[in-house]
């Protein structure tokens, strides 16, 4: 198995090696990723510049790995049509901060495995909720995804596309996987005016909304301190069929813990 990784926040992020670390035991590993910070950059393609390309001297040495001067989904796009061959699955992460609700539409993160979903690849994308590199919930976050993407694997399917948000917690201490869909909303982007010497200028800010917890949402899963996973798609016809997902998803947190899964 072949696995494509990337990110938002730059070749240098540690959560994207955390999760190397941890895809590495289950397959082989490339890493296409953007040369410097990225996020809240959506599905962006650079088309009116071309882009440039370096080899990166990864963590580990069996990791071929590159960093690109463009977007997320540029890494996914340069990576699975002309550096990495025979791709089999794309996964993006690990991103500081959660990916839920509406916010997905903007994120970097899961922007870049909406891209080779769209390109016909099974794709992951992963978060810790946490704003800060929160070692413990990285590590959880990684060993589920290495996990998730074994069972994807083995079953053969075609293409399927989660997004997957893990609480601010270490494994032993979350208590659920859930399956879940997207809450409503979870910010709202409102504007700020200054001025700097005689020149006016916005800032776009970012507000939490409250009131986006509902029974089975994403958000609701995270506050309860359960590890979320979103089945995403972009028609009704590739809608992912239950039988399917709870196949996936059956006691892997259970056998995680008791090293069963372990990758």
């Amino acid at each position: 198995m072949k696995i494509l990784v990337t990110n938002d926040d730059g070749v240098h992020a540690d959560g994207l090696w955390t999760l190397v670390r941890e895809l590495k035991k289950i397959g082989d590993v490339a890493v296409v990723a953007p040369d410097g910070e990225r996020s809240a950059i959506g599905t962006a393609v650079s088309l009116f510049r071309p882009l440039h390309v370096q080899e990166y001297a990864s963590p580990f040495s069996d990791v071929p790995t590159f960093q690109v001067d463009g977007t997320p989904s540029d890494c996914i796009i340069l990576g699975h049509g002309k550096l990495v061959p025979e791709v089999n699955v794309v996964v993006c992460g690990i991103n500081p901060g959660p990916n839920y609700g509406e916010d997905v539409f903007i994120s970097g993160t899961v922007g870049a495995a909406m891209q080779g979903y769209t390109r016909g690849l099974s794709a992951l994308s992963v978060s810790s909720t946490s704003f800060k590199f929160s070692q413990p919930s990285v590590d959880a976050g990684a060993r589920v995804a290495a996990a998730l993407v074994q069972r994807i694997a083995a079953e053969d399917f075609p293409r399927i596309f989660f997004n997957l948000n893990v609480p601010d917690l270490p494994l032993e201490e979350i208590a659920a996987l859930k399956l879940t869909r997207l809450a409503r909303s979870s910010h709202i982007n409102t504007v700020t005016e200054e001025t700097e010497g005689s020149v006016k200028q916005y800032r776009l800010v970012r507000e939490r909304l409250v009131g986006t917890d509902a029974e089975g949402t994403d958000i609701q899963a995270v506050l309860r301190g359960h590890i979320s996973l979103t089945p995403l798609y972009t028609s009704f016809l590739d809608k992912p069929p239950q039988r399917l997902l709870k196949k996936l998803t059956a006691d892997l947190l259970n056998e995680l813990k008791k090293g069963k899964d372990k990758p």
